[in-house]
């Protein structure tokens, strides 16, 4: 594995982990699915949203897992137990790991297969570390969530 691959895989394993300890730190697990005035995505939403996102981009895309993603799904399902968002985020860290291991270093310099971000070409590497960030933001959104939300 690349360094690059390395690190990146690192990093978005070290917030999946970050992401479990937050889906776990709720006191009640309906908290989990709380929206209030402007905050309009719960927490368990963003879980999904997130395992989706790497299992499509990194695990689909990349290592041809056969994932299929419901991105739909990922904001209108409701109520999923905290076993199942702790689960989707396992799986999520395997999908990455696998692939990423198995990733040749000169495919981190083609682009990336899937054009995103308005058809925009951009290397396989600034799309990981794109999802990376990805990740790291939502992970703040949710814990921010859960420190207004779960009373």
């Amino acid at each position: 594995m690349s360094i690059a691959a390395q690190s990146i895989s690192e990093l978005i394993n070290r917030d999946l982990d970050r992401l479990s300890k937050e889906v776990e730190a709720y006191s009640k697990e309906e908290n989990l699915w709380i929206t209030d005035g402007e905050i309009t995505n719960t927490a368990g939403n963003l879980v999904l949203h997130l395992c989706g996102n790497l299992q499509h981009f990194i695990g689909a895309v990349l290592g041809k897992t056969g994932y299929e993603r419901n991105r739909d799904f990922e904001f209108a399902g409701k109520n999923i137990s905290r076993a199942e968002l702790l689960g989707s985020i396992q799986e999520a860290k395997t999908a990455v790991t696998d692939t990423l291991q198995r990733l040749p270093e000169s495919v981190l310099n083609y682009p990336y297969p899937l054009r995103v971000f308005n058809n925009k070409e951009m290397s396989t590497l600034f799309f990981l570390i794109h999802l990376q960030g990805h990740l790291n933001y939502h992970l703040g959104q949710i814990n921010y969530h859960r420190r207004i939300l779960d009373k």
